[in-house]
């Protein structure tokens, strides 16, 4: 493979004036600013190598450097896309695309929280902490280093947020909850909440319809091969990765740092590693199932004067209710609606079924 093009990220766009400029006002800025000072440091530890098909190959000192860096090459290559990924796994997507998506994002907020989040990261030890911010940094040093890429929502990334995007590549379980039930459930139970805006009235609660299911018969999931060296007509080992995806679902890169990591292969858009992949010793891949892989718990509910209990074993427990407000965009502007909503030890209640 010949290697067409090498750009450090360190020289692109005005970052070029950040490193070599002393007199400008970027670099006095970067001076004053210790966080865009680290972006910088970085960015001069990163080489971004790019082939003849575009594909970004990326080398840095630390492994940390080399996140930082791929974050930055996919965000180049389609920042949209992360952008996406990342209103979908923290159920922000009414934020851009308005009402419609309004039980999408209470779903999603109902399983994964910010604070939930943030205490992750926090309790998350230092070798992951350092990965996450590099993720964060490469994606912001883009934003600043790109002024004419304009995030629908997202403006700043946060490190906790690589913890949000925790269900694979494909979809999981939390979208196999049906919003149609869980919409039935809340909806009435909710209906005396307003939207809260200056300039927009209560929300239509519209609802984009469920992803469409496999048709019938038609095989899911995906598969891998590995092919012995004495079973392979030219003597060496050969791997096949079947994702089942779309053609460019996934981004592709190779990452290699002076610490030891050499990786090439698939990536979530979003996310810092090497999702389906090989190096010169090994390669890996993961296949997903309809395979039942969570549980459903039918709560036995009563109403009593101090409040709402359900039925465990000998016990009756208080149902929990939590607040949880959903921002959605409006022809008038930006407004919000607040759902309570309930959970049980088990989690979330997501829908009723046989009066439980």
């Amino acid at each position: 493979m010949r290697l067409s093009a090498i750009r450090p990220v360190a020289l692109l766009g005005c970052v070029f004036t950040l490193a070599c400029s002393a007199d400008t006002a970027p670099s006095n800025a970067a001076a004053d600013n210790p966080e865009l000072a680290r972006w910088q440091a970085t960015a001069e530890r990163v080489t971004i190598t790019r082939d003849d098909w575009g594909v970004p190959h990326v080398r840095g000192a630390t492994d940390a450097d080399v996140v930082f860096g791929v974050m930055y090459a996919q965000a180049e290559d389609d920042f949209p896309r992360i952008e996406q990924n990342y209103l979908n796994a923290m159920g922000r997507v009414a934020e851009a695309d308005g009402a419609s998506a309004i039980y999408q994002d209470l779903r999603m907020k109902m399983f994964i929280h910010p604070d939930s989040m943030r205490a992750k990261y926090d309790a998350s030890g230092d070798s992951l902490k350092v990965l996450m911010n590099a993720f964060a940094d490469g994606l912001n040093f883009f934003l600043h280093a790109n002024p004419d890429t304009k995030p629908r929502v997202i403006t700043r990334f946060e490190p906790w947020m690589a913890l949000t995007f925790s269900e694979g590549s494909i979809g999981g379980d939390i979208e196999s909850i049906s919003l149609r039930d869980l919409r039935a459930f809340y909806e009435s139970r909710n209906a005396a909440n307003s939207a809260s805006s200056s300039s927009a009235s209560a929300p239509q609660l519209a609802m984009q319809e469920p992803l469409p299911t496999p048709r019938a018969g038609e095989p899911g999931g995906s598969n891998g091969f590995a092919i012995g060296p004495s079973r392979s007509a030219s003597g060496h080992a050969l791997l096949l990765i079947n994702p089942h995806t779309s053609f460019f679902f996934r981004a592709e890169a190779q990452m290699t740092s002076d610490e030891g990591l050499n990786a090439y292969g698939a990536m979530t858009w979003g996310q810092f590693f090497i999702y389906q992949g090989f190096n010169e010793r090994t390669g890996w891949m993961h296949t997903s199932t309809g395979a039942d892989a969570m549980d459903e718990y039918a709560e036995t509910v009563s109403e009593t004067p101090s409040g709402i209990t359900y039925t465990f074993g000998t016990e009756n427990r208080p149902m929990i209710a939590q607040q949880i407000t959903v921002p959605f965009r409006s022809d008038t502007g930006m407004a919000s609606h607040t759902f309570t909503v309930y959970r049980t030890h088990h989690g979330p209640i997501v829908r009723e079924a046989n009066g439980q």
